[in-house]
């Protein structure tokens, strides 16, 4: 039964409500993981990474067999930390860390010292030997310091080549200090083994000798420099001990001495304040104490005296027991009775003496506060005279102070002089070193350099990081669809299918084969198109790309016969008036067709022809017109369409393409929607987007898209999208 065509109305106001509505997935695709992502990536460009590398690695292999053999040789000293400073004063001496830390860094700074290195080249007689220069290659051409008369060089330009030649040794020279250790390895390195081992055992006995004559000079000048800040500071220590003595005498200052190493002198007054102070402590806590017994005295006889009192609570236990047997009597007798009498007399009486009690306990009581509150203040008068004489003797020690500071910072500094002098003279005596030589260098047997193994290595990193590089940068730059999956994450559109690339054979012949990957392919795109819409597969849809050449015909007319195979009439109509096509594939001529119907024609029939090999009517483009977009602008499409959609149930158009023309979005304007077809690894993504903007913009729905001419081989890591295309044949099957 044929399903009733909705109005062109409908189909636009539908199109209205949904033109601008984001995409809906017609499955849901998930997204990549990073690690698939490079993996993809890498894979792709498997070939350009692998080029690039072992292009790198023949690169290094050529440069490490051209480059000349070197050798290291290498020399082992200790160096000792030195505790004879000459001005490491007591008092102000820094962190041991820090100064381990400063001496070690200098060490090093002086095993590269450009002297040293002076010093080396002298003795191996490096400066007027020729050799050595064109070893290193260190001569300058035009000097006259390098010009070779004789065999020799000029005895004028000595200098200019030791500072050449200590240059060309720290050059080739390292300093390896080894780490958590005092030792320190020196490292030299040359084409020529021996003379590097000459050099490294050269640069570390020159380094203690040096060391020892820069030991020698400084311990001299040290101890002249000492002796005569000796005796200035002798003079400054008595004159100003003669100070503070005089001024302690004058000013009546009298300390008590330390009680311990370390501890301060402390005045007579301050321990006499101390404990005057903290006696007024104890006697306010006993005043207040008394003062809250004297205020809880009028309680009657509820105070904390009255109530711990022995004799008031025998008293008022005794009392008690004669209420309750007079309580007793009452019961049975009158108040009247003798024996009631007797008993209330009883506790009249205890009451007086209770009474007489408290009152002398209240006494006590307020005897004792009056003794607090004289006795504090005695304390506290006392205490205030002490602090005036205290204030007085704070004053008048301000410079007595000063004067015992002085003594003290004077002391400490001619202690630390004669200390350090009296170093000075034994180490100067003694004259020891405090760097050793601990393994002489051998001359070495083994190249340290180039290594191969190294070198191939480092050049099948750098190799791989290279064509790396180059992949990433070759897939920012390749804007292709390549994987369907990217149809929708970089185009924003629903992914119907993929159609694989038919490469032995026309799309025809694919066609009428039933079993071909290219009909499966079709067959899962239809699936996939009939939950496009409430309805199913849209009635009236047309296909569309880019550009020319992406599959879009074929599209068209593969949906049109799986359409009709599946029992649907359809029609297929050549909708392209600029480059017509269906004609073509049909095996007719384009003399009748859509452009007559447009210009006015409304004879179906004649129009329309039938194509028996695939069971599809058609209709093709017609005549081709002057301008066809002037003809696609009326009414007379969607006329079209409404009369097709009486008699078939579906209207397949093949549309021309988007770019540069207005074609595809009027006939699309005027349909359900459209197909969107890409080529895969055939056009650009912003083309693509571009042409997708412009069906937006004309209110054209587009249901999804299907990526063809898809080539597996090519395809990124992870999607296996032929799968299934191929099922059930074999190479027997294929022939037939």
């Amino acid at each position: 039964m044929n399903i009733l065509a909705s109005s062109p109305e409908e189909r636009r106001s539908d199109r209205t409500a949904e033109a601008n509505a984001p995409y809906n997935s017609v499955m849901a695709i998930e997204e990549p993981s990073i690690l698939q992502h490079y993996m993809r990536i890498a894979l792709r460009w498997r070939w350009i990474i692998i080029g690039a590398t072992i292009a790198v690695m023949a690169l290094g292999l050529v440069v490490t067999l051209l480059m000349t053999p070197q050798y290291t040789a290498a020399s082992t000293i200790e160096i000792l930390r030195e505790s004879d400073q000459v001005t490491s004063f007591e008092g102000v001496e820094r962190e041991t860390s820090v100064a381990d830390q400063e001496f070690y860094q200098t060490q090093y700074g002086l095993l590269r010292a450009r002297t040293l290195a002076e010093r080396v080249a002298t003795e191996l007689n490096l400066i007027d030997d020729p050799e050595f220069f064109e070893m290193f290659g260190a001569a300058e051409e035009g000097e006259e310091a390098f010009q070779i008369n004789n065999g020799r060089f000029p005895a004028q330009g000595r200098a200019q080549r030791q500072r050449v030649a200590g240059e060309v040794l720290l050059d080739h020279v390292s300093i390896e200090p080894t780490r958590l250790s005092r030792l320190v390895d020196i490292r030299f390195t040359s084409p020529d083994p021996a003379f590097s081992a000459s050099v490294a055992n050269a640069w570390a006995e020159n380094f203690i000798e040096s060391n020892l004559e820069r030991k020698l000079q400084s311990t001299s000048y040290g101890r002249d420099a000492l002796q005569r800040q000796l005796t200035d500071y002798k003079q400054r220590l008595d004159e100003s001990q003669r100070q503070l003595v005089t001024y302690a005498s004058n000013q009546e200052i009298i300390n008590l001495p330390a009680t311990s190493e370390g501890a301060q002198e402390r005045p007579i007054v301050a321990d006499n304040l101390a404990a005057l102070n903290s006696a007024l402590s104890e006697a306010i806590a006993d005043r207040i104490a008394a003062e809250s017994r004297f205020r809880q005295a009028g309680s009657a006889g509820s105070t904390a005296a009255a109530l711990g009192n022995t004799a008031i609570n025998n008293l008022r236990q005794r009392r008690a027991e004669l209420a309750a047997d007079y309580q007793q009597l009452m019961v049975r007798f009158e108040p009247g009775y003798p024996a009631a009498q007797a008993i209330q007399q009883q506790i009249d009486a205890l009451d007086s003496a209770i009474t007489r009690e408290e009152s002398r306990v209240s006494g006590s009581v307020q005897a004792e506060y009056r003794q607090a509150v004289q006795r504090e203040s005695a304390l506290e008068m006392r205490v205030n005279s002490l602090k005036d004489e205290y204030l007085d003797l704070r004053r008048r020690s301000i410079q007595y102070n000063i004067f015992e500071q002085e003594v003290d910072t004077n002391q400490a500094l001619y202690d630390g002089l004669l200390q350090r002098f009296e170093e000075i003279g034994i180490a100067g005596g003694v004259g020891v070193n405090n760097i050793a030589i601990v393994d002489l260098a051998d001359v070495p047997q083994i190249p340290s350099s180039p290594r191969l193994v190294l070198n191939l290595l480092i050049a099948l990193l750098g190799g791989m990081l290279l064509g790396v590089a180059i992949a990433l940068g070759l897939e920012q730059l390749d804007e292709s669809i390549g994987d369907p999956t990217e149809l929708q994450r970089r185009l924003g559109l629903p992914l119907l299918g993929s159609v694989p690339k038919v490469a032995d054979e026309t799309p025809m012949e694919a066609l009428l084969d039933r079993k071909s990957e290219l009909v499966d392919a079709y067959l899962a795109v239809q699936t996939n198109l009939g939950f496009t819409t409430e309805h199913g597969i849209p009635r009236a849809f047309s296909v569309t790309s880019t550009r020319p050449g992406e599959g879009k015909s074929t599209t068209a007319l593969a949906l049109a016969t799986i359409l009709s195979r599946q029992g649907r009439k359809v029609i297929l109509i050549d909708g392209d008036m600029r480059s017509p096509s269906v004609h073509q594939l049909a095996g007719v001529d384009h003399d009748r067709g859509l452009s007559n119907f447009l210009t006015g024609e409304d004879a179906l029939e004649s129009l329309i022809f039938k194509m028996e090999d695939l069971g599809v009517d058609a209709m093709t483009a017609g005549p081709i017109p002057p301008n066809a977009a002037e003809l696609l602008t009326g009414n007379r499409l969607s006329l079209l369409v409404d009369r097709l959609l009486v008699t078939y149930d579906h209207v397949v158009v093949d549309s021309p393409p988007v770019l540069g023309l207005a074609d595809a979005p009027l006939i699309g304007s005027q349909l359900d929607g459209v197909i969107y077809a890409v080529e895969s690894h055939g056009i650009r993504s912003t083309q693509v987007k571009t042409a997708l903007g412009r069906l937006v913009s004309a209110r054209v729905k587009v249901f999804g898209g299907i990526v063809t001419k898809f080539d597996a081989r090519k395809a990124h890591f992870g999607y296996d999208y032929d799968y299934g295309y191929g099922y059930g044949r074999d190479a027997k099957t294929e022939s037939a």
